[in-house]
This record gives structure tokens, sequence and C-alpha cells, in this order.
């Protein structure tokens, strides 16, 4: 009887932590086709705008999966963000942040700088962005089938936001 529920028990935990440390066979779909992207001199970025925040959103090397990503703000000085409009338009029309959750080819590179962002409290790696492509304007979930896009915080399934999550 004891062996039983030992093997139960082990099987439960066997199953558990192969779903859990892959993240279920949705993620490893999509981390099959991220591993398929073209090598290449570029990075993935998805658009995560939180309101009143000064970070970019979430950016990575082709071929990485998004839970390698770096949230990172972006240094214009060669190239403007695609959503560089004002953050409130009395009269209607884009605003900043309008891209929500899109994705990016993104030309550029990480500097040794460090930005601070009052909103989120963090101290984020700056990216200078040289030029950009839009690849998908629905691309769906982020880190985890589980996420819900919402523009008044950081996906809390990221090490990143974890971390600094009291």
């Amino acid at each position: 009887m004891i062996l039983r529920i030992l093997g139960g028990l082990l099987a439960l935990l066997t199953f558990c932590s192969c779903s859990t440390s892959s993240g279920g066979p949705l993620v490893q779909a999509r981390n099959e086709r991220i591993r398929m992207e073209p090598a290449g001199d570029y990075y993935v970025g998805r658009r995560y705008w939180v309101k009143g925040s000064r970070t970019w959103g979430w950016i990575r090397k082709p071929k990485q999966p998004w839970d390698k990503a770096r949230l990172a703000i972006t240094n214009e000085r060669y190239k403007r963000n695609p959503d560089r409009f004002p953050e409130y338009r009395p009269g209607g029309g884009p605003t900043n942040g309008f891209d929500h959750n899109y994705e990016y080819k993104l030309k550029g590179y990480f500097t040794s700088d460090e930005v601070y962002d009052p909103t989120t409290n963090l101290i984020l790696p700056e990216f200078v962005l040289q030029d950009y492509q839009l690849m998908n304007k629905s691309p769906g979930w982020l880190f985890s089938p589980k996420d819900r896009m919402n523009n008044m915080r950081l996906p809390r399934t990221h090490a990143l936001v974890l971390s600094k999550t009291p």
C-alpha cells in the first residue's frame, strides 16, 4: 500500500516538474518556432507599454526564448520609437503606447549603461535603437499562455519582475 502511494507521488512529482520546467506544450511549441528563426545581426522586441513608465519593452536575440529577454529602455539617438506620440491627445488619434504587445525586428545594440525608471523602480539596460520593422501586430502571450496584457503593470511571470516584487 505504501509503495503504491509513494509510486503515485513520484509519478505526480515527475509529471509536475516536467510541465513546470518546460512551460507546458504551448510554450514548448512556441520556443520551437523561435529556435527556427534565422540567425542574424538583429533583435526581436515586444513592445510592453506600462502607463507612465519609460521602459520600451522586452528585447531578445533571435533564437532565444522570451524568458531570456531583457526589459529595456531605448535610446532614440539614431531612430525614434515607433510609438513616438504624445501620451494624451484631447482630439483623439494615436498616443504613446498604441503599439502595446506589437512585435518588432530591431536593429541596434545594448550599451553598457543602465537607466533608472522611477515608475517601475527598476534599473534597466539601455538599448540604442537604429531601425525597426513591424513583424506582428497580434503575437499573443509573452511569457506564458496565462499572461494577461495589462498596461498598468509589468507581467509578474518574468524572473526580473518576480525578483523586484515584494
